[in-house]
């Protein structure tokens, strides 16, 4: 998983606006659904995408590392819970590819939603699907250039007991 990944990725460090960030080993995540889906529900989950996409077309971004890193941490993450912003980043990287608006759909149903692809089932409301809805908040709020959202979402997430294990 994503921590083996993380405890595997060489010392080496990145010049990043002052800082520093491990950098080396880093591979994008293919996205391949896990199972074979019926007509219906492709004909359902394209329309979800298409709208989905739709309503975050014009609000997307793709962060550089630095400019991720610097925004991380400005809004407190470096050090939140003993999590350094190289873990971060590396975070982003691997579930998003550092994009606000990247959406998984999973198999039974569940969405995982920009930067840090946080979970509909647990921790955020999609219109289609009952939800814990730990953080307070639509799904749709973790899709935005704007990282608050994301950020309050991940800062509770990693206080539970899974800490970053939870991805």
């Amino acid at each position: 998983g994503l921590m083996n990944r993380l405890s595997s990725q060489s010392s080496a460090l990145t010049p990043c606006g002052g800082g520093y960030i491990s950098a080396t080993g880093m591979k994008a995540r293919s996205w391949v659904p896990r199972r074979r889906l019926s007509p219906p529900r492709v004909t359902w989950l394209a329309l979800v995408s298409l709208l989905s996409g739709l309503l975050t077309s014009s609000q997307a971004k793709v962060f550089s590392r630095c400019e991720l890193a610097k925004e991380l941490h400005r809004m407190g993450l470096d050090g939140f819970r003993g999590y350094e912003l190289a873990d971060w980043v590396c975070l982003a990287y691997f579930t998003s590819g550092f994009n606000t608006a990247a959406v998984d759909h999973e198999a039974d149903g569940s969405t995982n939603n920009g930067l840090f692809q946080i979970n509909s089932r647990k921790w955020c409301r999609n219109l289609s699907l009952d939800s814990l809805n730990l953080c307070k908040m639509y799904c749709s709020d973790l899709l935005t250039p704007d990282l608050k959202n994301a950020v309050v979402c991940v800062m509770k997430i990693v206080s539970g007991p899974k800490g970053l294990g939870y991805w």
